[in-house]
């Protein structure tokens, strides 16, 4: 079941991965690529830059300014320069929404015409403070024409921008663009390269952005924790070895658990927290990897997402089952209830995972949304409501037709804890459309990690073989607790039949009165008829039960069989 069901992920991870990757925008802090001039516009980045302290200073060891710097060149001569546009979200805006005019050189006007008023210009806007725009690209092996001041430019690179916000922490975009400002108009105009050149020219661009300075990265006092992340990003790390260390522990323990006690609920438990920790391990390599290079490896935090998908829906599915008392109160579930659960639950999965390719091929990332704010976003949450309904009626169902007072003491509290684990996800996404972005995926990524961990160590615990045989039908090899035989015994058994005008419950107690061991007591659950022929036509029959080899009494006459 485990190998099928590993198989089955890897393959829809694979096409997966195929399907997601394509040409969406990178998240790495190290970008390195090509802009081809005939493509326009072309979006880079989008980077949170951690609030400055007021007493930063640059190359000390209170430096917490943010750093973009890197290198832009051509093989190519250009006749006039493009630009590269490093905007905060409050100028970028209006510069983005006038890309898409199809006359190319308005748009170009109306793209910069906001930013004219407020960004430096040597020759145009001289008495602007705001450094946002350089003429790239850059002569080979030398700064960039806008340098002004060698000092600041990180060592090997031809341009450097020096972020400092000192009230809050903010996103910065970064972009190419091929428009370039005439010298002696100060109007910008398009780069047409059909008048300049046979082939579209490419400009070649390699661009880092951090949290601190790179010029002292060997220093003590360098965090490689913050230093590549985006600030909304900062101290995943942290949480992804914190998971990694627990589910380390987890899993061989369950693995353990799972040889003692083969039963398709634990083992597909099993395969639900195998599938979360491998999650782990690939998103843990993927941050580590990140941490050092700023790039880390995209396809590894996919394949841990998708492993992430398949962990969680398949819990639910154990819920699922657990609700309709499989495991609990019978052995077994019925063809047709299967079906039913299978046609509810196989479209949510394939929701969820059309929430993922959503939100990686189709969100815009310069937006402020999370993926709970799209409509696939919600339509997952609504299912995932359905279900917690459908999960709650199974469960009541289950309970009405169960009569031991152990079983029922379980299925409340694992319909209780269930709940919350239900529940959860609507309501943080919820509240999570009034948090900043900033902070807001940090938010999402803790409070849903800890839930589903949370709720793993309780299943893990209830699903454990030296307490399952309380309240589950499981058996174990090598456990002598997990008898069926001794859990029935325990529960009062009813037998209902009819008579007369109404209905008589026959009950078959143990006699405390024999002193005799437990282990020689044996319950008799008696039919109906044999009871009602063994007593007289007047009067009801008296039952009592005895074990071992006392005699049964009915109606005060003895009898040593049946």
């Amino acid at each position: 079941m485990q190998q099928s069901a590993a198989n089955w992920v890897w393959a829809i991870g694979l096409v997966l991965l195929a399907l997601v990757v394509g040409n969406h925008p990178s998240e790495s802090a190290h970008l390195t690529g090509t802009f081809a001039v005939d493509g326009f516009f072309q979006f880079l980045i989008k980077f949170g830059f951690q609030k400055t302290e007021k007493h930063s200073q640059k190359n000390t060891e209170s430096d917490t300014f943010g750093y973009i710097y890197g290198n832009i060149t051509s093989p190519t001569n250009f006749t006039v320069p493009l630009t590269l546009a490093v905007l905060d979200k409050h100028n970028f805006l209006e510069y983005y929404a006038n890309r898409n005019n199809f006359n190319r050189d308005v748009a170009c006007q109306r793209m910069f015409d906001k930013l004219d008023k407020v960004a430096f210009n040597s020759r145009c806007n001289k008495g602007a403070e705001a450094d946002y725009l350089r003429r790239v690209p850059c002569p080979s092996g030398k700064l960039c024409p806008d340098e002004d001041a060698p000092g600041n430019v990180v060592a090997g690179s031809q341009f450097t921008y020096v972020i400092s916000d000192p009230n809050v922490p903010r996103f910065w975009y970064v972009s190419l663009v091929s428009c370039y400002q005439n010298e002696t108009t100060c109007r910008w105009h398009y780069y047409d390269y059909r008048r300049y050149h046979v082939e579209p020219p490419q400009l070649n661009f390699d661009i880092q952005l951090v949290n601190g300075n790179p010029n002292r990265q060997s220093l003590s006092f360098f965090n490689p924790l913050l230093f590549h992340f985006s600030f909304d990003r900062q101290n995943t790390l942290e949480m992804y070895l914190i998971f990694f260390v627990i589910y380390l522990v987890m899993v061989p323990m369950q693995i353990y658990a799972v040889r003692l006690q083969k039963h398709p609920v634990t083992r597909l438990f099993t395969v639900s927290l195998v599938l979360e920790f491998i999650s782990v391990c690939l998103l843990l390599t993927h941050t580590v990897r990140y941490a050092m290079n700023g790039v880390g490896n995209e396809k590894l935090a996919i394949m841990g997402d998708i492993f992430d998908i398949f962990s969680r829906t398949s819990f639910m599915l154990i819920l699922l089952l657990l609700a309709k008392g499989w495991a609990v109160t019978r052995l077994q579930i019925s063809v047709s209830s299967w079906i039913l659960l299978m046609v509810i639950w196989i479209p949510y999965c394939a929701i969820h995972v059309l929430l993922y390719i959503w939100n990686r091929t189709e969100v815009d990332i310069i937006s402020d949304i999370d993926e709970y704010q799209t409509w696939p976003g919600w339509l997952v949450l609504a299912c995932r409501s359905t279900m917690m309904l459908w999960f709650l009626w199974e469960l009541r169902t289950t309970m009405k037709y169960e009569h031991s007072t152990q079983k029922l003491d379980f299925l409340l509290h694992f319909g209780a804890s269930s709940l919350v684990w239900f529940i959860y996800l609507p309501i943080v996404a919820i509240i999570a459309v009034n948090v900043s972005p900033l902070w807001r995926y940090k938010l999402l990524l803790g409070i849903t990690n800890s839930a589903d961990c949370l709720a793993y160590c309780v299943m893990m615990g209830l699903l454990w073989p030296n307490r399952a045989g309380q309240y589950l039908l499981l058996t174990g090899s090598n456990y002598s607790g997990m008898d069926e035989l001794d859990e029935f015994n325990e529960a009062p058994h009813v037998v209902h039949r009819g008579l007369g005008d109404s209905d008589s419950v026959l009950r078959v107690a143990c006699d405390d009165d024999y002193p005799d061991d437990e282990d020689e007591i044996e319950t008799l659950v008696l039919s109906t008829d044999d009871l009602l022929n063994s007593g007289s036509g007047d009067h009801p029959p008296t039952i009592v039960s005895t074990g071992g080899s006392k005699p049964l009494v009915l109606n005060g006459r003895s009898r040593n069989h049946l």
